[in-house]
């Protein structure tokens, strides 16, 4: 057990997760896509992915992302949520997960304009 949990300790450190502000979860790469296009739902992952690596934000910067297969809302996606505040975001094209970056993972104010929950 001890091995385990210093294996996990080690990988806290490794990712950054003890300095985590905000955890981004992106609906992408769905086995059976309902919300959108495949492709679209990728092209917001690679976008979300490299645009928060360019910014020092990934991981150590404070802001964490995951690629999730489903969130089940299925409508107008690609949908996205940020913990911990709980704000869900529908239609997250690369030019909308720009405004998320800016105004709520880095200003902490909710993009109502795309918010829904």
């Amino acid at each position: 057990m001890t091995e385990i949990n210093n294996a996990l300790s080690n990988k806290v450190v490794t990712l950054g997760i003890d300095k985590v502000k905000r955890h981004i979860f992106l609906c992408c790469d769905q086995t059976n896509p309902k919300c959108c296009q495949k492709d679209r739902g990728i092209e917001s992952w690679d976008y979300l992915k490299s645009r928060l690596k360019e910014l020092n934000l990934s991981e150590s910067g404070g802001i964490y992302r995951s690629k999730v297969n489903c969130l089940r809302v299925c409508i107008q996606g690609t949908i996205s949520v940020v913990y911990p505040d709980g704000v869900w975001y529908h239609s997250c094209t690369p030019e909308v997960l720009e405004r998320i970056i800016q105004e709520h993972l880095i200003g902490g104010n909710i993009v109502q304009d795309y918010a829904f929950a």
